[in-house]
C-alpha cells in the first residue's frame, strides 16, 4: 500500500507542528496572534531558568496542527531572495490588502501584494519579530479561496 524508499517501506505520517526557535517569544506570541489569528493553547516554562515554550493554534484546530515557539534562539537574518515562508491562506484579497496595511503600519511589510499565476495567487509577505517571512495569500489551492483548478497545473514563481 506504502511506496517503498531507501530499501524500508513508507510509514503513514501527519505533519502536526512546526517549531521555531525565537529570540523574543513574547513579541512573536503577540505577532502570530495578531496577524494570524492563532491562539495560545499551551505553555511550559524551564523551572531551572528563563526557558519557555509555548503551543499556538488555529482556533479549532489545536488538536491537528500547532506552531511551536521556544525562547532563546539566534534569530533570523533571512535574505532578500530567501523565499523561505510559512503560509496563511485569508478569505479573500481584501483580507491580504488589510495585512499589508497593518504590516506596512509596523514596518515589517516585506512583499507588497502581488499576483502570480495559478497556483500562487495573490499574496503579500510579512517578517515575524524573529526574522521569518510569512505569507498571507488568497487563490491558492489550499484553504480559504481554493479554487477548482487541479492541485498540478503549471505556472508561479513561489510556492
Amino acid at each position: 500500500m506504502y511506496e517503498r524508499r531507501y530499501g524500508h517501506p513508507a510509514m503513514p505520517t501527519t505533519l502536526t507542528h512546526i517549531a521555531l526557535h525565537v529570540r523574543d517569544i513574547a513579541a512573536c506570541i503577540d505577532f502570530y496572534t495578531d496577524f494570524c489569528g492563532l491562539k495560545q493553547v499551551h505553555e511550559r516554562r524551564d523551572p531551572d531558568g528563563d526557558g519557555r515554550v509555548v503551543w499556538l493554534a488555529e482556533p479549532g484546530r489545536e488538536e491537528e496542527f500547532i506552531y511551536v515557539l521556544i525562547s532563546g534562539g539566534p534569530g533570523r537574518d533571512q535574505a532578500e531572495k530567501d523565499y523561505s515562508h510559512s503560509g496563511f491562506a485569508m478569505e479573500s484579497r481584501n483580507a491580504v490588502d488589510a495585512i499589508a496595511v497593518k504590516a506596512q503600519a509596523a514596518d515589517c511589510l516585506i512583499w507588497e501584494p502581488r499576483e502570480e499565476p495559478y497556483p500562487v495567487g495573490y499574496y503579500c509577505g510579512v517578517h515575524d519579530p524573529d526574522g521569518n517571512a510569512v505569507e498571507f495569500s488568497y487563490g491558492q489551492p489550499l484553504g480559504p479561496g481554493a479554487n477548482d483548478k487541479p492541485m498540478n497545473a503549471t505556472g508561479g514563481e513561489n510556492c
